[in-house]
């Protein structure tokens, strides 16, 4: 097991001669050429294709929102506003398939070093949006409607990039039959919490045959063993950031017969100060981003919620060992990150540098996702929110492979 999970961990140079291999995206316009014919060539109608090549270059092209009104009004007489809305919101073109276009296409193009899972808040003026809930949004500090998905996607040092998505419902558009009905929400859709919909977008793709990478996560504000435990179980190789005040076991401590109380993982990390060392690493693969960290790892193990006998809930190991990580600098507080792995025999560099890929596609959400309008979207449709962020994906792939900007992701702080 331990050995899959190092080859897991694809090093900088290896990805950047595969990227060079590969040869230059180019233009925008030739990348959008060679990826529309490769998206598009499976859908069975001409039609299908045609409104799919000019959505995908509205997306690219239309200032301001990417509304199918705005999309349509582009091409003029060429493009029926009826057709367009049609082809998003009730066609029955697969986005599955699309999407899995979408990764062997940047799979041959741009070698990813990792799968990141990230989640997406659209806050929206109303409740009509698919999958749209009024709830507390720490980051704005308010309550505020928003719709919530989780996408997965291909991270390596020169770009990022999305290829799929899971749609987070809430209870409230599930249990209402009429609004179900009119959202065309598949019957086999049922409720799951935010860190459900997290392990499961990343798992519904197995058929994809994906090559193995880490999968890389930002837990904080989760409950982080509900995401970690079930990817550690279905043997996936990961690195997620998790809150300093995390409750785990210290194996070191099992071992020599210490106790068995959890601690906060802060907690386990100052206790281990003396093991910290300095390591040298590169932010982006290139020797003029070298950077240097306080790091240490400690063996512990992930504590879960279950009910007692005697009723009420304790909190019991789970799951195999895993590596707690502690990142800081000299001088300042520690640990200023903690980190949860099984990526065991990784070099401490390799999975600093892993790390920031959390902040890499955060950049690229918003300097090119929110360009593209993958957030732009508003209906009731499910099937229609699909088929708006797998082509806004396809757009996204576009923008990032001509534009190779991944020393301005490094700046992320």
């Amino acid at each position: 097991m331990w050995h899959t999970m190092r080859t897991a961990v694809v090093s900088i140079a290896d990805q950047r001669t595969a990227a060079v291999a590969a040869g230059s995206a180019g233009s925008s316009d030739a990348v959008l050429a060679e990826l529309s014919s490769q998206l598009f060539g499976s859908l069975p109608r001409s039609d299908q294709r045609r409104n799919g090549s000019q959505y995908l270059e509205g997306l690219l092209s239309v200032e301001g929102r990417k509304s199918i009104r705005n999309i349509a009004s582009a091409f003029g007489i060429q493009a029926n506003e009826q057709s367009l809305h049609h082809f998003i919101n009730s066609s029955t073109w697969d986005w599955r398939s699309v999407r899995q276009a979408l990764c062997r296409y940047l799979l041959r193009t741009a070698p990813p070093q990792a799968w990141v899972l990230s989640p997406m808040i659209t806050p929206m003026t109303g409740q009509q949006t698919v999958g749209v809930q009024r709830r507390f949004v720490p980051a704005m500090g308010q309550l505020v409607n928003v719709q919530h998905a989780i996408g997965v996607w291909a991270g390596s040092e020169r770009m990022c990039s999305p290829i799929s998505w899971r749609l987070h419902l809430p209870e409230e558009w599930l249990a209402d039959p009429a609004r179900r009905r009119k959202a065309s929400i598949p019957d086999d859709i049922a409720a799951e919490s935010l860190e459900a919909c997290m392990v499961r977008a990343m798992l519904e793709l197995a058929g994809w045959q994906l090559p193995v990478r880490p999968v890389v996560f930002d837990a904080r504000a989760l409950d982080a063993a509900q995401v970690v435990l079930p990817l550690a179980a279905a043997r996936r190789p990961l690195l997620a950031r998790v809150d300093d005040d995390v409750p785990l076991l210290s194996v070191e401590s099992l071992t020599r017969g210490g106790t068995a109380r959890p601690l906060r993982a802060s907690q386990i990390l100052s206790g281990v100060q003396n093991m910290r060392r300095l390591v040298a690493w590169s932010d982006d693969g290139t020797p003029e981003a070298k950077r240097a960290s306080l790091f240490t790892a400690v063996r512990v193990r992930m504590l879960t919620s279950r009910p007692q006998s005697g009723g009420g809930e304790g909190r019991v190991a789970a799951g195999g060992e895993l590596m707690l990580l502690g990142v800081g600098q000299p001088g300042r507080q520690w640990p200023a990150q903690c980190w949860l792995t099984n990526l065991s025999g990784a070099a401490p560099g390799a999975l600093l540098q892993l790390g920031r890929m959390v902040d890499r596609v955060a950049w690229s959400a918003t300097a090119i996702g929110d360009e593209v309008g993958i957030r732009d979207f508003r209906g009731r449709s499910f099937g229609g929110w699909h088929r708006h962020v797998t082509l806004a994906s396809a757009a996204h792939a576009v923008t990032a492979l001509a534009q190779r900007t991944p020393d301005r992701a490094s700046n992320v702080s």
